[in-house]
């Protein structure tokens, strides 16, 4: 018995010195994914708050004064990290918003883009490369002009130029020959919040169809004493929810509300096509258009690489009238969809940066901005002067 209480203390501290045992190996590697988890959820719940404060960030970039000519690098590296950050942001809301039911119908665009990336592995990561090329393609010619002057800048140029017109001719090829959209990935969406059920929404939930539509109508003059100075919402996108079983019924409207109601219930033709049928197959001179679209950027990039003057017009004349056949080449047809006419409109306003380069700004543009930032007042001024020095300066501060 001695012995026994003998050696217990001696155990006691044996067990005290003995130092504690460190995470295994498998422990520190599953963490990184759990973080990683753990900011996907806070993404996907505070959607709104996060692209609030990618914008602030994104216009801080465009706004610090002498940001071209300071610490040009640094800026533009912010800049694309922003940028770089919001395409997986999208990609994440994305997948959340496939897990939700659809609570309105998406554009045209949207369904076009998610069809493709959902349908083929080799569309979504193409268009995720050529996404991330235009996200940081400022950043690469920055880099390759501080490294190796302007003969350097201009082959990464013509690279980057060549990489982006290769990836919009490999979706061309995946999406059978259609026209490709702008941007080539579905835009953000938002997301619909949780909200936690307050005593106002607990009442609201067992007052009848009648009691609420006396409440919202337009008429009464106490129906906006209840939204303080936010704007009511019109009746019939208001919602009621059933009190047994908390599924939401919309609201009817007043009768001065009818046309409204039933105008936001209307499907048009490309509301009920399949996604596939947004945008026609191209063929013969159409698909030739499209080809010459892709790959008039590169014709410029090539041509301006190959000239040592920067007021010469010959670059330019070669590049806007690629840019020019391939818009007079397109169909004009009935057949032509909504999607096709909307994103060869947005092409045409992008042909407005046209003005911004190569000749056309050296020997007219320049002097009309110059004269502009002599009458703007000295902080607009500064900011102008500054991108006065990045449109002289960098092909791809003018790339549409």
């Amino acid at each position: 018995m001695a012995s026994n209480s003998a050696t217990r203390p001696a155990t006691a501290s044996t067990a005290k010195a003995q130092p504690k045992q460190r995470p295994s190996l498998g422990r520190i590697l599953s963490m990184p994914p759990q973080w990683l988890s753990k900011y996907e959820d806070f993404i996907t719940k505070n959607a709104g708050q996060v692209s609030q404060i990618e914008s602030a960030l994104r216009s801080l970039t465009y706004i610090i004064p002498g940001r071209f000519r300071d610490a040009e690098i640094a800026s533009e590296s912010i800049h694309s990290g922003v940028q770089l950050l919001s395409l997986y942001h999208d990609n994440l809301l994305q997948k959340a918003l496939s897990r939700l039911p659809m609570a309105s119908l998406p554009s045209a665009h949207a369904r076009y883009t998610r069809y493709w990336t959902q349908k083929s592995s080799a569309y979504r990561r193409i268009a995720m490369l050529l996404q991330m090329v235009i996200y940081t393609e400022m950043l690469w010619e920055m880099s390759a002009k501080r490294r190796g002057g302007e003969r350097s800048r201009w082959k990464v140029v013509v690279i980057l130029e060549a990489i982006k017109a290769f990836c919009r001719l490999l979706l061309m090829r995946i999406t059978r020959s259609r026209p490709l959209v702008s941007p080539v990935l579905p835009e953000r969406e938002p997301i619909p919040e949780d909200k936690s059920p307050s005593e106002d929404d607990d009442a609201l939930a067992f007052r009848s169809e009648s009691e609420l539509m006396d409440d919202v109508s337009v008429d009464s003059p106490a129906s906006g004493l209840n939204y303080g100075t936010q704007t009511p919402k019109p009746p019939h996108e208001r919602e009621w929810t059933m009190p047994r079983t908390g599924m939401s019924l919309p609201s009817l409207p007043v009768a001065g509300d009818i046309s409204s109601y039933l105008l936001s219930r209307v499907l048009t033709a490309d509301d009920i096509k399949p996604a596939t049928k947004l945008l026609n197959q191209l063929k013969g001179s159409s698909q030739g258009a499209e080809m010459l679209h892709i790959l008039s950027p590169l014709i410029y990039a090539v041509a301006m690489a190959r000239t040592k003057d920067k007021k010469s017009w010959t670059p330019w004349l070669v590049g806007i009238a690629a840019e020019y056949t391939a818009r007079q080449m397109r169909d004009r047809g009935l057949r032509t969809t909504s999607l096709e006419r909307e994103e060869w409109n947005k092409r045409g306003w992008a042909m407005a940066w046209w003005a911004m380069r190569g000749a056309a700004y050296e020997n007219v543009t320049k002097g009309v901005v110059h004269g502009v930032s002599k009458r703007m007042p000295g902080f607009i001024a500064g900011i102008l002067e500054d991108y006065e020095y990045l449109w002289e300066n960098y092909y791809f501060s003018t790339s549409a």
